[in-house]
This record gives structure tokens, C-alpha cells and sequence, in this order.
């Protein structure tokens, strides 16, 4: 007999993880009106059954809550299909072949812009990767294209994790940006190339993870319009759901640029992502105001619950401290922010930081930070304004004392590791300069966890999928050594799930909606290529979905990959 409201959807002979309160294995779900009708038995969901409703079997394979990315930066896998590629050059004569291709194309005088040299998306072993072994100078590029200004961009360093970032250029974009013998760098992170007669050479080497040449020297290159910026959204979501992933939370917080970005998307109906956003302030054009005039002014467009509806919301303040000169200078784009999507002058002098969280905490308005470094701070406006319960966010952990977490949990903060940098790439570097006594700070899961602090995972968008953050999680694997990092510290794989779905619905407080496969709960849910609690641990990071689901809605299929439709259920 069907129930009052069929199911649109039966998937059965699956093997389901629910992570509900029971933390259940279930073989059956029954979806309908965008929500979870029955997660249990055949039997139940066949009471949800009516003569519309479509019955697929998953021939065992395995299906989880949509994950959640705590730190995603989803817009900028879109943004990197802008540009024209030069991945597969092995030369400076294959760079020459594609910027003089792509100048046939171009009137005398238009730009070329590509993106950088070498294959993504790590970009790994440039230069030595070409067979020249160096850089392509302003002469060579000069050859390819004579008569238009050629910019080659450089990565964004939190791909790799690795500097320098080198742009390279040619004569004329050289002179477009005013640059000569006599311009000297602003910045001790930046150099200017020159050969050995002191000219430009067009090479720019910059020791600093985000460039500056780009947006100090180069603001009249063609950038991101906010077509691309639109156009970017619907194509970096169809990635992470290509992984599992129903669900972003862009704690580093987004520019106005970036927000207008995602309401156009959403206007245009071509959002699939369940994006929340945080507010990346541009307190240059705010000018010296009064914190908290300023924010009790703001406070109903910033606070809890959040401004939107399921696909999009806005809520909560970025707010860092110690103002650098670099991104002072990045800064002098403003408000376009080139590939970051926040603002460059988001940090304040630590008194001025104070002010603001504390009218944040007055005016109910969640503050989100990034670094240990402002643990010191956040204490200091607990002592007169507790925080526990408000969720305040705390991103990008590297290392944390036992204090620091004793501190943490306190104070209520919700954790986003980022494994990827301080576990994969950088976990043996940390451990090179901490006594052995101290590795065990290194990113500590375990302990974090066992103190009862809610941890949700993050990729800072490379690679996009969750499955690389949930592995390193369990194997604190080193990219680059045999040892592992403060295997201690690891946690089980059913915790590292639960981080990036349960406790990544935590970071919007929408626990009660999302995160768990549970009657009533939103249908977002991803059929894997492999059981991530029983896959050979190595290859957790290549679990990708074969269907991902937001809100009852197929979002992706991978091609190839059908389910079979199941026998019909009598109603």
C-alpha cells in the first residue's frame, strides 16, 4: 500500500551509510519532494512506492550523505577554464607554437593571457619539465606574438604549495605596465628579472603563495568579468560533484564580486552546489568606521540564521589580523580580486581586530578566522563576551597545543583542517622544525576529537574531492617522505566521514537538514565507485561518484555509469 506521498525515487541493493544517530548500514532509501521518505529495508520503502515512482538497483554499491567542503573555493575550478592552456608543452618551441596560434586569433595590440605553464593541476617541475630547462623570457615571447602583449599567469600558489610563482611576459606587456631598467620591486617577495645588461627579462619571480605583479603591474590584462565569474560556478560545481560533494562552505569568505557572482547563478537557476558564504570585508572602501556602529548597523544582513534558502545563503564576518605589505599592494586592485574571490585587505591591526569580534559577538554575528594565530585574540573576547555556542570558526589549523585545544573546546569554536597542506605537503616540514616532543601538535585530529571539538575537513579546492582530506585523515600519509605524520594522530575512517558530512552540516547549523541520510532529511546523496569504509586504504582518494544527488535532483552521472531499474514493487 503507498504511502499518502509516493517516492519519486527508490534506490535499493545498496550499501548505505546513513550516518544517522544510529549511525546505520542500510540497503534501501526512498526519496521524494527533494527529501529522504524511508532509509531502511525494501520492504519499508516499498510503502513509499507508487506508479511513478522509479526503482533503480545499485547492485551493492556502496552510497553516502553528499559531502561537505569546508573550504572549497568551488568558483575558482570553474575560473580555471577562462584562459587557453598550455598544459602538454614540453618547450619553449611548443609555448611559441601556442601563443603565436592563439595571436592569429587576436587584432595587433590585444592581449594574450594563458594560464600558466605546465599541466594541472599542481603544476608540478616547471621549469625542468621543458626541455630548455628555463622560463620563456620577453624575447621569446616577443618571436611568437610581435605585435600583442602576452601574459603567461603564474599558479596560484595553493595548488602546490611551493614557490616562487613566476609570470612571464613579453616586450610590450612590459610596456604597458610601465616597466623598465628602472622599476625596482615594492616588495622583498618579488623579483623583477633582469638580465646582465639590467634589463627585463619579462620573468617575475614572487616567493609568496598569491601573486602581486599580476594585480599591481597588470590590472589591464583582460581579467575575470563577471560572466566568467557566473559561468565558473555552475562548471566548478559539476567537479565537486563529480566527487560526492552537495554542499560548500567558503569560510575564507567571499568578495562582493564573488557574491554577486553566485545570487546571478542562482537567479539564472544554474546553482547546483548548497553554497553558504561568508562576507570578506573590503575595509578600504569602508573607510575608519566604528566597529560596532558599523555592525549593529549590518548585524540583520550578517547574523544568524543565515539570509537565503537551501541553495545559497550569506552569513558571519571574515576577520584576520596583521596587515602585510603585500597584500597592501594585491590590494590596490580592489574590488577585483583576480583568482582569490576574497578581499586582500581583510586584516586589521590586532586592536582593531578585537573591536570587531567583539561587536560581532554583540550584534550575534559569527566570526570566521583562519590560523591559530588568532587564538590568543578569541580568548581575550570570550573573557567578555562568551563565545561557546555561537560556532565561531577557526580554519586552517597547522599546529595546535594541548592548550590551544583545551582553549578551543572552551570556547565552542568548530575546527576545518586542511590536510592537504599540513599532512600531505607540508606535515614533514612542520616536523623538521618542532622537537619531537611537539609532532604531536602537527594537525592533531585525534586529539581535537577525543576533547570533543566538532572537526569538518576541507580541500581549499586542489584537488577537489573530500575522499584526498578523509585518506590523509586515516593515514596521515607525507607526499613527500615514507613516514607517516604523527600517526597517533589519525582518526578512524567512519570519524573522518562523519567530519566531512555530519560535522560539515555544523558549519551552516543545518545539522538538522543535511549531512545524515534520515526520514525528513534533504536528499543529497552520492553513489560511490567504492565502499569508503572497506576500500584498500591507498585508495580512498580515488572514490569518485557514479550518481550525486542535491536535493532529490540528479546533479551528475558519470558517463558510462547507468544503475539498473529494479523489479517493480506492488502498491
Amino acid at each position: 500500500m503507498s504511502a499518502a506521498s509516493p517516492a519519486d525515487l527508490i534506490l535499493h541493493n545498496g550499501r548505505i551509510l546513513t550516518f544517522d544517530a544510529a549511525d546505520r548500514i542500510v540497503d534501501t532509501l526512498a526519496v521524494g519532494g527533494g527529501r529522504i521518505l524511508a532509509a531502511g529495508s525494501y520492504e519499508e520503502a516499498a510503502a513509499f512506492a507508487g506508479p511513478s515512482t522509479r526503482i533503480l538497483d545499485l547492485g551493492g554499491a556502496a552510497v553516502m550523505p553528499g559531502l561537505v567542503d569546508g573550504h572549497a573555493h568551488m568558483d575558482r575550478e570553474g575560473l580555471k577554464r577562462v584562459y587557453p592552456s598550455l598544459e602538454g608543452a614540453r618547450s619553449i618551441a611548443d609555448i611559441k607554437d601556442r601563443i603565436a596560434d592563439l595571436a592569429r586569433g587576436k587584432r595587433p595590440g590585444e592581449w594574450i593571457v594563458t594560464m600558466p605553464i605546465g599541466d594541472p593541476p599542481y603544476y608540478w617541475n616547471v621549469p625542468e619539465s621543458l626541455a630548455e630547462g628555463r622560463w620563456p623570457t620577453r624575447h621569446d615571447l616577443d618571436a611568437a606574438a610581435p605585435h600583442n602583449p602576452v601574459f603567461i599567469r603564474p599558479i596560484w600558489g595553493f595548488w602546490r604549495h611551493t614557490t616562487p610563482l613566476v609570470t612571464c611576459v613579453n616586450s610590450l606587456a612590459l610596456a604597458r605596465a610601465g616597466i623598465s631598467r628602472d622599476t625596482r620591486s615594492p616588495s622583498a617577495q618579488m623579483e623583477i628579472e633582469t638580465d646582465s645588461a639590467g634589463e627585463p627579462t619579462g620573468i617575475f619571480r614572487e616567493w609568496e603563495l598569491q601573486p602581486i605583479a599580476e594585480l599591481l603591474y597588470f590590472r589591464q590584462i583582460p581579467g575575470f568579468s563577471h560572466a566568467d565569474r557566473v559561468a565558473a560556478i555552475p562548471a566548478g560545481a559539476r567537479a565537486y560533484h563529480a566527487v560526492g560533494t552537495t554542499s560548500i562552505f567558503e569560510e575564507h569568505g567571499a568578495a562582493s564580486e564573488l557574491i554577486r557572482a553566485y545570487k546571478d547563478a542562482h537567479r539564472a537557476g544554474t546553482l547546483t552546489m548548497r553554497t553558504s558564504l561568508v562576507v570578506s570585508p573590503n575595509w578600504r572602501a569602508i573607510g575608519p568606521v566604528d566597529p560596532d556602529a558599523f555592525l549593529e548597523a549590518f548585524g540583520w544582513a550578517l547574523g544568524e540564521p543565515a539570509l537565503g534558502d537551501g541553495m545559497l545563503r550569506v552569513a558571519g564576518l571574515f576577520v584576520d589580523i596583521e596587515p602585510t605589505l603585500n597584500n597592501a599592494l594585491r590590494a590596490e586592485a580592489l574590488p577585483y580580486t583576480g583568482w582569490a574571490g576574497f578581499n586582500y585587505d581583510t586584516a586589521v591591526d590586532r586592536e582593531r581586530a578585537k573591536a570587531i569580534l567583539l561587536a560581532c559577538a554583540r550584534n550575534d554575528i559569527r566570526a570566521i578566522a583562519i590560523w591559530p594565530n588568532m587564538i590568543d585574540l578569541l580568548e581575550e573576547v570570550d573573557r567578555e563576551i562568551p563565545l561557546a555556542g555561537r560556532r565561531w570558526i577557526l580554519g586552517h589549523i597547522s599546529t595546535l597545543s594541548p592548550r590551544d585545544i583545551e582553549r578551543i573546546a572552551r570556547m565552542g569554536l568548530v575546527i576545518t583542517t586542511h590536510t592537504n597542506r599540513y599532512v600531505y605537503k607540508e606535515g614533514h616540514l612542520l616536523k623538521g622544525r618542532l622537537p619531537p616532543e611537539r609532532h604531536r601538535e602537527i594537525v592533531p585530529l585525534r586529539d581535537l576529537i577525543d576533547a570533543g571539538v566538532t572537526v569538518a575537513l576541507a580541500t581549499d579546492n586542489v584537488p577537489t574531492s573530500l575522499f584526498w582530506p578523509v585518506w590523509q585523515a586515516v593515514s596521515r600519509t607525507s607526499l613527500y617522505s615514507e613516514e607517516t605524520v604523527v600517526p597517533d594522530q589519525a582518526i578512524t575512517r567512519r570519524e573522518a566521514l562523519r567530519c566531512a558530512t555530519v560535522n560539515g552540516a555544523r558549519l551552516s547549523f543545518e545539522e538538522d537538514v543535511k549531512g545524515a541520510l534520515a526520514p525528513g532529511m534533504v536528499a543529497d546523496l552520492a553513489v560511490l565507485s567504492a565502499d569508503p569504509l572497506s576500500v584498500a586504504e591507498a585508495r580512498i582518494p580515488e572514490i569518485h561518484a557514479l550518481m550525486t544527488m542535491v536535493g532529490g535532483q540528479i546533479v551528475y552521472e558519470r558517463p558510462g555509469w547507468t544503475a539498473a531499474e529494479g523489479r517493480p514493487i506492488p502498491v
